[in-house]
């Protein structure tokens, strides 16, 4: 591993001084899967500032919602009485995440940062764009049974593979920032990833230096009607092929709102307003959600190996909007 400079911070102020004086020096917090990348020699930053003891974990009621700390660990997240009794669909989605080890260390706000794994992005030997710029994408031509089937560019066919963020997405949060400046800033989490274009190696829209405070959550009311839907090659401990968060708002049987999210399709979580369309204002039935599903993938690009995620995650959408229906019950 490449030598580097570590310090604790004390306080977010100097944390972001630290980072902002330094172009190749890191946060560090659980979850960021930052030391893997390093072990790798995908990451190599000079300076790694660890954020772990700062006063950013509360989880709270606000005026509008409930405020979750940043460096609030993921157990205890998802298994607050706050989430669970009015964001369900984000306690299903962290713990479909990971494994309860990793659960207990990793922060909300490092999930979000965490990056994706493509293997050509970890492999040092490879072509890739998001690792190196102007060197090639890999995956495009070669093995892509886990990559992109929505908003990829000629540069990067990746995914995100959070499943934190796909609830986060469907639920409306915002996500408080600090900025080099000293002041806050909001982010709709809608536009805190990006799509590759021509930049991929730019994850998030992030300025250097700018510090993940908080996630804030709007209230709602899909706490009765939402689900998680996560489908990989094994039951536990593995990233999703494919993965759904499905909310829904009822008046009588008529859906009054709806949320549909894919997860690990595109290069961010994948908000399907085609989807959402068709449901509004029909009835919560089968054939509503079949259609729905049908929106949702009818523009997906495919590649060589991974078209099976077309007609997966039609099934998905409509068994995960069933479920919701039921409060998560088959």
């Amino acid at each position: 591993m490449k030598s580097f400079k570590y310090s604790s911070a004390t306080d977010a102020a100097n944390a972001v001084r630290t980072v902002s004086a330094n172009q190749t020096a890191k946060f560090l917090a659980g979850g960021t899967n930052l030391i893997d990348l390093m072990k790798e020699y995908v990451e190599r930053p000079t300076e790694l500032v660890d954020i772990s003891y700062l006063n950013l974990a509360q989880i709270r009621l606000t005026s509008k919602g409930i405020s979750i700390g940043a460096l609030a660990k993921n157990t205890d997240t998802a298994n607050h009485a706050l989430v669970r009794q009015n964001y369900p669909l984000l306690s299903m989605a962290i713990l479909a995440g990971a494994s309860a080890q990793l659960r207990n260390m990793a922060t909300n706000g490092g999930n979000l940062m965490q990056r994706t794994r493509c293997q050509y992005f970890y492999d040092i030997a490879m072509p890739c764009n998001k690792r190196e710029p102007g060197s090639g994408c890999g995956a495009l031509q070669g093995l892509n049974r886990i990559h992109a089937i929505f908003g990829y560019s000629d540069k990067c066919v990746a995914t995100y593979p959070g499943d934190m963020a796909n609830a986060l997405y469907a639920l409306d949060a915002v996500v408080r920032i600090r900025g080099t400046n000293g002041q806050e800033r909001t982010i709709p989490i809608q536009d805190f990833h990006r799509l590759p274009g021509d930049t991929p190696e730019k994850d998030h829209n992030l300025g250097h230096g700018e510090l993940i405070v908080a996630i804030e959550m709007p209230k709602n009311n899909f706490a009765d009607k939402s689900y998680y839907l996560k489908v990989r090659d094994r039951a536990s401990y593995a990233f999703a092929m494919l993965a759904v968060a499905a909310a829904l708002e009822t008046r009588g049987n008529n859906i009054k709102q709806a949320r549909v999210v894919l997860g690990s399709v595109a290069h961010k979580p994948w908000r399907s307003a085609e989807a959402e369309r068709v449901l509004i204002g029909k009835p919560a039935t089968e054939e509503t959600f079949r259609a729905a599903a049908e929106a949702a993938l009818k523009d997906a690009k495919p590649l060589e190996h991974n078209g099976y995620k077309v007609e997966l995650g039609k099934r998905a959408i409509a068994l995960a909007l069933q479920r919701a229906m039921t409060g998560g019950v088959a």
